[in-house]
């Protein structure tokens, strides 16, 4: 199988200025990090100051090593932030057999945080692109989501975001994007209205021009669900 690999760098400063001006910024490169940054001891001393704020003592059995776990925890759940989107898909294949009609990929499970409460929001992703001649491994459009999840988000920018790397990536004819989320902080806090869907798309190329393609992406994204 025929495969090109783009190599696109995770840093944005080694991106040839004719690369960086076709590529938006969260999408070549992971973001910088905050300077100064905090040291573990810093960030592990702030999760025992939260421990007292809430009336807890952080010095007992149960929560010594909370800490430590937190901050662990932390790290894993937002590991996006050291992702870079277009390595992500810096990898396609033209052996298709002419294939030119959409590719879906459905019910792709996530979890992300809401940059508003930094309390969980879980759905599930429905992707779709028209490749134009090459097409991008199915694993890659779910760890493509997984890069833009594991950050602090809105579900509006998180569809944006998803949306716009693929479609600045692999350019193809269109890119559809439809994201079914619930959002703990509306669920567990507030309103307290748990079940509650939030639905949003985002849609380039033919799938924004003609509502037709529209359509059918939707019905093919409702009518497998179970």
């Amino acid at each position: 199988m025929d495969a090109v690999v783009k190599n696109f760098p995770k840093a944005a400063a080694a991106t040839p200025a004719s690369e960086k001006a076709e590529l938006s910024e969260h999408v070549r490169a992971a973001p910088a990090p905050s300077k100064p940054q905090p040291s573990r001891q810093e960030a592990e001393a702030a999760v025992r100051t939260l421990l007292a704020y809430i009336g807890e003592n952080a010095d007992r059995e149960g929560l010594v090593e909370t800490p430590k776990r937190f901050i662990n925890a932390y790290e894993e759940l937002f590991a996006g932030y050291k992702e870079c989107p277009a390595d992500v898909l810096d990898r396609t294949f033209s052996e298709t057999g002419g294939y030119d009609d959409l590719v879906l990929v459905r019910d792709i499970p996530f979890y992300s945080h809401c940059e508003h409460h930094v309390m969980p929001f879980t759905g599930k992703a429905h992707i779709a692109y028209v490749p134009t001649g090459r097409v991008v491994g199915l694993s890659k459009i779910a760890r493509l989501i997984d890069v833009y999840a594991r950050r602090l988000q809105t579900q509006e920018h998180l569809t944006s975001q998803i949306a716009t790397a693929i479609d600045e990536i692999l350019k193809p004819r269109g890119v559809a994007v439809m994201i079914e989320a619930e959002h703990t902080c509306m669920s567990m806090r507030g309103v307290a209205k748990a079940g509650s869907l939030t639905v949003t798309t985002q849609f380039t190329g033919l799938f924004r021009k003609d509502p037709q393609e529209q359509v059918r992406f939707i019905t093919l994204v409702r009518g497998g669900q179970r």
